[in-house]
Order: structure tokens, then sequence, then C-alpha cells
């Protein structure tokens, strides 16, 4: 096992997730800084909410991209013969929670940044690509339904690890898998503690999808 390499990986996830998309793309094409409006988060959902759908949607996608890109370098090790094939879901995990580690703590933008669940995304979509788009479309359902982004996050962070007990897909899921999902669910309530105290008052913002019904209707 080549440690150098791996730990020049671990460096270039963490890079990736400190790309403050939401920061950038504000200063660049308007003026401001997106963690001074609306809820102060450095993430899609405030970006959708300050600077509309076509910001939110390029933000959430490199968002998605750096916790994807950086999960997938497991496999230029395995290819390079760093690791080998049974380490690949590992590294996978590591590369990729190191990458959203950079998300919540980027050192491009003062160690302020958003919330992680875009850059999980993207590293879950690495990993169990099936799975992943199963809890899209829990998290779905749910804004939908209640039209609290939020609870959307954090209902399908939950639906990952659960299912993958429930095996819907007809097989044994990996341990480290289901430790992996359990924890990613906890990092979700964890960054989303301010967001659940809101929800519990009836005090949360809720999506931009009601605020454009009500301009359609004005």
């Amino acid at each position: 096992m080549n440690v150098f390499l791996i730990s020049v990986t671990v460096v270039v996830a963490y890079l990736l997730g400190s790309i403050p998309t939401a920061v950038w793309y504000g200063q660049g094409f308007f003026g401001i800084d997106i963690r001074q409006h609306g809820s102060g988060n450095a993430g899609a959902t405030n970006t959708f909410r300050v600077l509309g759908k076509r910001a939110g949607t390029i933000v959430m996608l490199v968002d998605v991209l750096k916790g994807y890109t950086a999960a997938i370098m497991a496999n230029l090790l395995w290819y390079l013969d760093v690791i080998t094939q049974k380490e690949i879901m590992t590294f996978e995990i590591v590369f990729g929670l190191v990458a959203v580690i950079g998300h919540l703590y980027p050192i491009f933008a003062d160690f302020k940044g958003g919330k992680g669940v875009a850059s999980l995304l993207g590293m879950v979509l690495a990993i169990h690509p099936e799975m992943a788009l199963l809890c899209i479309g829990i998290f779905l359902l749910v804004v939908i339904a209640s039209q609290y982004v939020s609870l959307g996050s954090i209902l399908a962070a939950l639906a990952f690890p659960v299912l993958l007990l429930l095996q819907v897909f007809g097989q044994k899921e990996s341990p480290l898998l289901i430790v992996f999902g359990f924890v990613m669910f906890l990092m979700v309530v964890l960054t989303h503690q301010k967001n659940i105290g809101r929800l519990m008052r009836g005090q949360e913002n809720r999506t931009i999808l009601i605020r454009l019904r009500k301009k359609r209707e004005e």
C-alpha cells in the first residue's frame, strides 16, 4: 500500500470538497456573499432561495460532483495497484467523507461551508447508485408532501441505511456500508440541528416551490 499516494488523494479529496460553489457563484455572478443572505448557509438550498432556480441547480450539481469525484478516486488507486479490489469501497467512503468535511469546513471560504447533503449524495451515487436513486425519490416525495427540504434530507439520509438493512434489492449489503449509512444520517442530523428546532416550532422555511406558486397567483 502506497501511503504517500493515499495521503495525496485524501488532500485532493478535501480540496475538492472545499470548493465553495455557492459562495464563488454568488460572488462571481451576483456580487454577493450567499452566507449573508437567506438562511446564511453556503449550500444549494439557500442558493435556490436567494439567487433562483438556475443558480441553485448549478450549485447543487457541482456539489454533487465534488462528492462523486472524490469517491471514485478510489478506483484510480485500484487501477494503479495502490489498493486491492476489496478495499475500493472502504476508500470510496474515506475519500467521500473527506470531501464532505471539506464542504462543511472549506479552506477556500474561511472554513464556513454548507451542510454537505449534495456532496453526500454524490459519494453515495458513486458507491451505491441504485440506493442513491431510491433515496432521491424518497427525498422528492417528502419535499413535495411537506414542502420542507430539511425534512426531506433527514428522512432520505435515514432511509439509506435502513433500506440497506432491509435488503430491498434482494442482496446482502456490506456491513461497512450500513455503518457508513448511519454515520451519514448522524452527520445530516448534526448539520440540521437548527432546522430540526425550527421544524418542531413550526418555523422552518418552506421550499422555493411555495414562493413560485405565490408569484404565479399574484
